[in-house]
């Protein structure tokens, strides 16, 4: 074989050079040429826009179940209230704080009914015994009940107020790894009254194996408060889905602080038309009774004739519809 002369060489070494370097050439061009690098950069993109869209809708699903789940809660709280609609007097002494029975609520009222007939007959003489009956029944029958609803609202109003403080010793509690049930047992131990009785049942009946979410049930029942009710939807969606129990119990902290921070913005701005209110529906009980006092006898007329009888029934039907008009404007709902 001839051996190549060393132009040939050269030129054949060149035309090798050549080739690779348009081959690697081509290699990195033609991607871009051919659309490539175009298609794959959709393609990342559309990849990406998916399971972005994947990851809002899966986010979605989850607060579209977690919104389900309050409804649910709330749904089957207020099928068991309706089912339970009818509130006893063991129940509203319960609510009251009172630690008594029935039997001996009903015997207080009647001697308190007795009281008040004898007072009013001793007082007035000469006045219709229809009067006194009257008397009578609301002493047992008004008195006793009228009692018994402040006491169940002052109670109540005691409860909402140390119950923000409450949540935040649970809260608190659970960030520094304690369970749930040693939680409420500080709350039962260390709160004042009456969120230490409360809660004192809950532990109680949480001991002797009740499940907590009907001890929550049970609670409410003596304490129909709406924070209590959110307090319980969040510990029962907490124990079937799971979920930061700390971060939860904390909104809601921070959601009944602010409800109260509403309540007392809304008492001042109230506070001149309750005191309004309170010297009218006041003055004309205290006129008559300083006329009584310093001339009885011009007053007794009002007692012993029919007329005055007529007239005072129609002062205290006035009187009462006004007081509850003013009631009515000066009750804000918020």
């Amino acid at each position: 074989m001839a051996e190549l002369s060393p132009e040939m060489l050269q030129l054949l070494l060149g035309t090798i050079i050549a080739v690779s370097a348009g081959a690697v050439i081509y290699l990195f061009v033609n991607p871009y040429l051919s659309g490539e690098v175009q298609r794959d950069k959709r393609m990342q993109g559309v990849t990406e826009n998916r399971a972005k869209r994947s990851h809002a809708r899966t986010r979605d699903d989850e607060l579209q179940s977690r919104r389900r789940q309050v409804a649910d809660s709330l749904k089957e709280i207020e099928d068991r209230q309706k089912a339970r609609e009818k509130i006893t007097l063991r129940m509203r002494l319960q609510r009251a704080g009172l630690q008594i029975t029935p039997n001996a609520f009903w015997i207080a009222s009647g001697i308190v009914g007795l009281i008040v007939g004898g007072l009013t007959l001793y007082s007035t003489p000469g006045m219709s015994p229809l009067i006194s009956v009257a008397a009578v029944f609301v002493g047992a029958f008004g008195l006793p009940r009228w009692a018994l609803g402040f006491l169940t609202k002052k109670r109540q109003a005691k409860f909402t107020n140390e119950f923000a403080n409450a949540i935040d010793v649970i809260v608190r509690g659970v960030k520094s790894g304690l369970p749930l049930n040693e939680c409420l047992g500080i709350i039962a131990r260390e709160s004042p009254s009456p969120i230490r009785e409360e809660f004192q049942d809950i532990v109680e009946q949480s001991r002797v194996g009740v499940p907590l979410q009907e001890c929550f049930e049970r609670t409410m029942q003596r304490m129909p408060l709406p924070e209590m009710k959110f307090f319980a939807i969040v510990i029962g969606i907490q124990q079937q889905a799971g979920g930061n129990l700390s971060e939860a119990l904390g909104n809601l902290s921070g959601v009944l602080r602010d409800r109260k921070r509403l309540t007392q913005k809304v008492g001042a701005l109230s506070a001149e038309a309750k005191a309004s209110a309170a010297v009218l529906g006041s003055l004309p009980p205290l006129v008559m009774t300083m006329v009584y006092v310093t001339t009885p006898n011009y007053i007794m007329l009002l007692f012993t004739t029919k007329t005055g009888q007529f007239m005072l029934m129609g002062a205290g039907l006035w009187m009462t519809v006004g007081i509850l008009v003013m009631r009515k404007m000066i009750n804000f709902k918020y």
